[in-house]
């Protein structure tokens, strides 16, 4: 597997600088960059499906290679899935286009936690980081990932919501689960040799500050303590739940469309939050748009990395990524 990403051996790595504050220029990465908007991936998937490519690390990792080649991104994040993690503690998961992820073995009932064990190990997803590393400049840096306990089990249990009030002991006993499984695997990824981290928490947004602060940070907090990496937590919907965002211990919090950079307060890092859907409008409102957010990051966040508020969608014109990451890169940081 090879790449043409090309950076000069002088490059420092832009990415992982803005975890202390120290890089000269702002950073740039999209989530949801590897995959569904590319031609190039579309020509590799016509021949594969979705659940194999997942699984052959030849080819997830020349997918997580892809938007570095042409985008000129800052940092490259594995090509997986947020529900990679619990096919390798007993569930059966397919990946269908336009439906994502279906669980054919569900968690119905709290006597199914039975079933369930321990995180077994995924080795195509450590040879797939070793396979990338192998090929990336030291200026960029891999990203690896997990689905949050909460939000992986809103796809694992279909009546999550009945199981956390009818049977809080139950639930917390599944999140406690989940929470050990993804420690091992995010340490599977570190060991493979990831350089970086980020929890995706797309659906704990739905819920109160009430039950958002006795379900779900808790577990939040014990896999951020419990992985020694630069990390980032992503929390979609997540303007009520900010003041516990910014306790979740994540060195860097990466935040949607629904709060305002300008108005943040924290110590800690700031990713986003580009609205994905402006990515249709015409470039000129497209890139006014980026450097206002640039413009108010940089006089309120010291430690700041662009991003997206959520993934890109499906029918992003690639052109206007790249000129959005051309825009970020001439921005005067410091």
């Amino acid at each position: 597997m090879g790449t043409n990403v090309s950076r000069a051996p002088s490059d420092k790595n832009q990415f992982l600088l803005a975890f202390k504050g120290t890089n000269t220029r702002v950073p740039v990465w999209f989530m949801r960059q590897a995959g569904r908007y590319l031609p190039q991936y579309q020509a590799l998937k016509a021949n594969c499906p979705l659940r194999e490519l997942f699984r052959n690390p030849e080819l997830a990792g020349a997918i997580t290679l892809q938007p570095l080649e042409i985008l000129g991104v800052d940092a490259a994040i594995l090509f997986a899935d947020i529900m990679t993690m619990p096919s390798g503690m007993g569930f059966d998961i397919d990946f269908i286009d336009g439906r994502g992820p279906v669980i054919k073995n569900p968690v119905h009932h709290s006597s199914d936690l039975r079933r369930l064990g321990k995180f077994s190990g995924l080795d195509h997803v450590s040879r797939t980081i070793q396979l990338i590393n192998a090929v990336l400049p030291a200026s960029i840096s891999l990203i690896g990932f997990a689905g949050s306990p909460y939000t992986v089990l809103t796809y694992l249990c279909p009546k999550h919501q009945h199981m956390m009030f009818e049977d809080p002991k139950s639930f917390h006993q599944m999140m406690e689960l989940l929470t050990t499984n993804t420690i091992a695997y995010l340490k599977q990824q570190k060991a493979a040799g990831i350089k970086a981290l980020q929890l995706f928490d797309t659906w704990a947004g739905s819920l109160r500050h009430e039950e958002y602060e006795e379900f779900v940070l808790p577990y939040v907090q014990k896999i951020f303590k419990s992985v020694e990496l630069p990390s980032i937590y992503f929390l979609r919907n997540c303007a009520h739940l900010f003041d516990l965002m910014d306790k979740s211990g994540a060195d860097m919090l990466s935040v949607c469309e629904t709060v305002d950079l300008a108005q943040l307060k924290t110590s800690k890092g700031i990713q986003g939050n580009l609205l994905n859907t402006i990515l249709y409008a015409p470039e000129k409102v497209l890139l006014a748009e980026v450097k206002r957010l640039l413009t108010a990051a940089k006089k309120h966040h010291r430690k700041y990395v662009f991003n997206l508020n959520h993934g890109v969608l499906p029918d992003t014109d690639p052109l206007k990524l790249k000129a959005v990451v051309e825009t970020v890169h001439a921005f005067k940081w410091k």
